[in-house]
């Protein structure tokens, strides 16, 4: 039964919360209830705590809202919310650090393992399903001594199955969403097994579902002994995210984690040359180097290799995810982004291309060619770009100049490009460059200057950090 006092307490976190934007429903109260029990070990024992004047809901949403470098409230928040309805791992998100395993020494005492597939999805070919398998269990075996084997019959150590709602392990599904998969730590019995939902639409490539190989790697990390972690760049992060499977590479953070119980791999072939693990870039990083930055609604956008964080005027606290978890079709390693306010947009460029989103909705007939804008063929890329609210105008900055682009012509202005340093005192070069409450920032290398662009005066000169918060002391 559920607990009514849970629902009171709930009730009160929200009310707390003096933001005018917040509306949560009864229903996201519930769900949140539910969802803090599944993930987080809220428990039924809110009566004393609350008399102690301690909630343990607001405790259990602040652990959460940590967890996932959301902005710290111990109240139920849009973002919160939202957070909270995304697709993600069955695994609670017991334990809060980088990489984790699952402590008392849960890990196979063998190196060789076996695995049989049970039974098939419709939503794919049984090839289709056997490669992406095969294929998630390589990822873990590339850089550990874990060799993994198929059998057709009897108990394997890892038994793969899809099944809906209740499927004989007392952890049912919850039908579309929500809960993609789960799967359990090495142990006897059903130690290792991973399940996955059978109300999905899993695919092999496509991201028109959930590609069944990014689900399945994440869950046979758990099969093999990690817990969740909360790197948001990390294949243990329990949110799923959708990654090209022909590209992936394994982070990082979860080859620290898995080789911290197995050791690495000796056997590899030191002659065939493997793409690195890619790691998260931090902005704790005095000497980091942003791609792009950009305002979107009323927010700042701070992009870096395969991530971005997201700044919010109200709160000290960025919170990092991987530019796909929002723009699924936007490229990485992106070369500069700029919002328009007049069409609500926002752009990204990458080499000769240029992407158009509304919000987060990809516009049709995107991506397009650099030279839409008027650039000559010889620019094969930009640095940087801004659009100015005063004049109407975007700036895009290439090598040791710039150009002015006219919104509203939609052409190049003439008498550019010009140089950077006529403009812009102290500064041949610029690496982002976005506009806030009137100023412009142009960012050159880790370092950031202040200019009014209508005097062209320089007021400042300033590190990453002033925009882009460290919060790890």
């Amino acid at each position: 039964m559920r607990s009514s006092s849970l629902c009171v307490l709930l009730s009160l976190a929200v009310a707390a919360h003096c933001d005018p934007q917040s509306e949560t429903t009864v229903q996201d109260e519930n769900f949140a209830e539910s969802y803090l029990k599944n993930f987080f070990n809220l428990t039924e024992e809110s009566g004393s705590a609350s008399r102690r004047g301690i909630s343990p809901v607001s405790k259990k949403l602040s652990e959460m809202q940590r967890f996932y470098g959301l902005q710290i409230t111990g109240t139920l928040d849009t973002d919160t919310i939202a957070m909270m309805k995304k697709p993600r791992c069955g695994v609670p998100d017991g334990n809060i650090a980088r990489f984790s395993t699952f402590g008392g020494n849960l890990k196979w005492e063998k190196n060789s393992l076996t695995f049989r597939i049970e039974n098939y999805t419709p939503d794919m070919s049984r090839s289709e399903v056997d490669d992406s398998i095969e294929k998630a269990l390589q990822v873990w075996a590339r850089v550990t001594p874990l060799r993994f084997t198929r059998i057709y019959s009897g108990t394997a150590d890892i038994m793969i199955s899809f099944g809906s709602q209740s499927h004989g392990d007392y952890y049912p599904f919850d039908g579309r969403d929500g809960t993609l998969a789960h799967a359990f730590a090495p142990s006897n019995g059903i130690g290792g097994d991973a399940h996955f939902d059978e109300d999905e639409n899993f695919t092999f490539r496509s991201n028109g579902g959930y590609v069944l190989f990014m689900v399945a790697a994440h869950e046979f990390g758990h099969s093999l002994g990690l817990s969740h972690s909360d790197d948001p760049g990390a294949l243990m992060y329990p949110v799923y995210t959708y990654r090209n499977p022909e590209t992936f590479v394994l982070p990082r953070d979860d080859v620290n984690g898995i080789q911290s119980l197995y050791g690495p791999n000796t056997e590899k072939d030191p002659s065939v040359a493997e793409p690195p693990p890619p790691t998260t870039p931090d902005a704790c990083d005095s000497t980091m180097v942003l791609d792009a930055v950009t305002t979107l609604r009323g927010e700042m956008f701070f992009f870096k290799d395969s991530f971005f964080w997201r700044s919010y005027p109200q709160s000290s606290m960025p919170q990092q995810s991987l530019i796909t978890s929002f723009w699924p079709s936007a490229p990485v390693n992106i070369d500069a982004a700029f919002e328009s306010r007049q069409s609500d947009r926002i752009f990204f460029f990458k080499g000769r291309k240029v992407y158009a989103f509304s919000g987060y909705r990809p516009e049709r007939g995107y991506p397009k060619k650099l030279t839409r804008f008027g650039f000559p063929r010889n620019v094969r890329k930009i640095d940087a770009a801004l659009y100015d609210v005063h004049s109407g105008k975007t700036l895009f900055f290439v090598d040791n100049n710039y150009y002015s682009y006219d919104n509203a012509r939609r052409s190049m202005d003439q008498g550019f490009p010009k140089r950077i340093d006529q403009t812009f005192s102290g500064l041949n070069k610029v690496t982002a460059a976005f506009q806030y409450r009137g100023f412009t920032y142009l960012y050159s290398g880790p370092y950031m200057f202040e200019y009014d662009l209508k005097s062209g005066r320089l007021y400042r000169v300033l590190r990453n950090s002033y925009f882009l918060r460290c919060t790890k002391y």
